[in-house]
């Protein structure tokens, strides 16, 4: 048996740490250093590791314990507080990016004889839907503005946005065969919300009566992750939609259990935290080689960072404006919502293994990741400025009295 497996996991795992805290240090969130890492270990420099079937499958796990917590901290209550407004400045914000992207990809790889480049383009498109707020949170929090109208329609909007992405991907991944028929992909979909409505109330029971009679137990989040496991591969091997799907939706029906979720959520940070998201961003990078990136594909990358930021700016600040926000906080919101981060990398390695994305377009992708990660908490900084009372921290009261459609 060949145990160099372990030297790698070994040098990944030291690697992304190192030059996470570096990045760190330097005011950049850690997935940037994680993704260096992966680039300076793989064939674009040292090449001292390379992608293996067990990589590929440890980073698989990484993603789905990545989107079930992402499930998880899902706060259904603040979607309650925003409401409508969050549905639209969503669906608008996905939209518009979706088209640019979808553009994008055209008019630089408009190859008519393939008869998967539609989807191809469609895929760049929904890798532009995609929303990380993480960095988002952070800088409001700093500003002191999460709990202001614009911080709240923004984490509402994120929300819904990475929701209606992972029903957009499902759609998309369901056409990967050719001769696959419309109806049989929207009946497969179909057939899948259903089962998981059934199974989301019998689990929700499940585990609600688990939390009152166990409360924070270890066995809570060994089942927690067993059942986010099950839905995944059901998902994946009896619906043909993609093991996120599961895993995403198998959060969202455990994220209003409290005790269940602050617990599940607390163990499986650590788990992914410490091994297998370090496998999966270091894995992405590994799988970028910066040896293809030609002029074209530079001048893509390039074209494809300032589509990414005009886009979700435009989308999400139209939005808010239909939604009665000012000329500037609807700016602000768009802004907060630029940032792509994990989720944009989580898309760009489904269709990668669907045969939806080359790997020549992994740097331009990973370039918007990185951009737009940076440049979030910049832009949001400038634009929330000016005091308005939407970007005014809301009282407990103002909070709680919020009205579901949040007409300002």
């Amino acid at each position: 048996m060949d145990y160099s497996f372990l030297l790698v996991v070994a040098l990944i795992m030291l690697s992304t740490k190192v030059l996470g805290l570096a990045s760190e240090k330097v005011h950049m969130p850690q997935v940037v250093g994680a993704l260096l890492a992966g680039l300076l270990l793989g064939p674009s420099a040292f090449n001292v590791v390379t992608e293996t079937d067990f990589l590929m499958k440890a980073a698989e796990i990484g993603v789905v314990i990545l989107m079930f917590t992402a499930g998880l901290d899902t706060d259904l209550e603040e979607l309650k507080k925003t409401g409508f407004a969050s549905f639209i400045i969503a669906v608008i914000g996905v939209v518009v990016p979706f088209i640019g992207g979808v553009a994008c990809y055209l008019a630089f790889d408009n190859n008519g004889a393939d008869p998967m480049n539609m989807l191809k383009a469609a895929f760049i498109g929904v890798v532009l839907t995609a929303t990380s707020v993480s960095i988002t949170v952070e800088t409001l929090r700093e500003m002191g503005k999460l709990k202001s109208k614009v911080g709240t329609a923004i984490l509402g909007a994120a929300v819904i946005d990475d929701i209606l992405g992972i029903i957009v991907l499902t759609v998309l991944t369901g056409f990967t065969d050719p001769n696959t028929k419309p109806l049989m992909v929207f009946g497969r979909i179909a057939l899948f919300f259903v089962f998981l409505a059934v199974v989301g109330v019998v689990m929700y029971k499940a585990f609600h009566k688990m939390d009152r009679v166990w409360g924070q137990h270890r066995r809570i989040a060994i089942y927690a992750l067993a059942f986010c496991f099950i839905l995944s591969f059901v998902a994946e091997h009896f619906f043909g939609i993609a093991d996120i799907t599961g895993a995403y939706f198998a959060g969202i029906i455990l994220c209003n259990i409290s005790d269940t979720r602050e617990y599940a959520a607390k163990k499986l940070t650590v788990l992914s935290y410490m091994l297998f998201s370090p496998l999966f961003f270091a894995s992405i990078g590994i799988k970028t080689q910066l040896s293809g990136l030609t002029l074209t594909m530079g001048l893509f990358a390039v074209v494809l960072t300032i589509v990414a930021i005009l886009t979700k700016v435009i989308g999400c600040g139209l939005g808010a404006k239909i939604m009665g926000f000012q000329a500037y906080d609807a700016m602000s919101i768009g802004l907060g919502m630029v940032s792509r981060g994990e989720v944009a990398l989580i898309v760009a390695q489904k269709g990668e293994q669907a045969g939806l994305i080359d790997p020549h377009f992994f740097p331009p992708i990973v370039l918007v990741v990185i951009v737009t990660t940076l440049i979030t908490p910049i832009l949001l900084k400038f634009g929330m400025k000016r005091q308005t009372p939407a970007n005014t921290e809301m009282t407990a009261q103002e909070t709680a009295g919020l009205p579901k459609t949040t007409h300002i």
